[in-house]
């Protein structure tokens, strides 16, 4: 059943994306491996990143559950696609229903997208990330695959209107090799390994990006270190606090 929904859904993101005339440049497909579990890790920047992650793994014929959170599956239109897909529903109040779910996952040699800073990073730079995605991958003994995206916030994130005009936005994707998830090595170490991982491949995926911003006013999607106009790290966090 997941697949009769899964792959015609694939195919209308396909149709859309060609209708956007979006310049996708994935590279690293490869690195997913072609049968077996594995958990696939990826910064977060935009609403529409878990599209473009799965995505990335349609050259290896695979297809990922992702964890997301369970409002999506609260909702009308979302909500019965999510479930029929068999994507796993998060319920931080309770998350160790969506913990066995995606270990369940994982052991019947399955691909599981996580999203380890939890929620989209409003600067566009990688925040801390959660050691979940981590502490899967040992417990079902499988790799765990980094991948990082660009260009994705300027179609659709936190704070800003959704452009789905034909605009010719260029989505830059890069999956690196897969780390392994030895039992002998502490969670919060991995997590760091696979953090520092994923911020190679975002910066990769930043200097591949063949734009940059048209005028002083399109640098809103640029993070600050970059010289663009997004929010810093530390004013994000002082918003979040008040």
């Amino acid at each position: 059943m997941a697949e009769l929904v899964y792959r015609p859904a694939i195919g209308a993101a396909l149709t859309l994306f060609k209708a956007w005339d979006l310049k996708i440049d994935c590279k690293g497909s490869e690195n997913i491996p072609r049968s077996g579990g594995a958990v696939l890790v990826s910064n977060h920047i935009s609403y529409l990143d878990f599209i473009f992650d799965g995505l990335a793994a349609l050259p290896q014929k695979r297809l990922v559950r992702f964890m997301a959170k369970d409002a999506v599956f609260r909702h009308k239109v979302s909500g019965p696609l999510m479930r029929n897909m068999r994507h796993i529903p998060v319920d931080r109040s309770r998350g160790e229903a969506a913990y066995a779910q995606a270990l369940d996952s994982l052991r019947s040699g399955e691909i599981v997208g996580v999203f380890p800073e939890a929620t989209i990073s409003p600067s566009f730079t990688l925040k801390s990330f959660k050691s979940g995605a981590a502490r899967l991958a040992q417990e079902a003994g499988v790799p765990i695959v980094p991948m990082a995206l660009w260009g994705t916030q300027r179609l659709w994130t936190k704070g800003h209107p959704r452009n789905f005009r034909r605009s010719h936005i260029p989505i830059t994707i890069r999956v690196g090799e897969a780390i392994e998830a030895s039992k002998d090595k502490y969670a919060g170490a991995l997590t760091r390994q696979v953090r520092d991982r994923v911020q190679e491949l975002l910066e990769a995926a930043q200097r591949a990006y063949p734009v940059r911003p048209k005028s002083p006013g399109d640098t809103w999607w640029v993070p600050a270190h970059l010289g663009g106009t997004a929010p810093t790290p530390e004013e994000v966090r002082a918003a979040d606090a008040r």
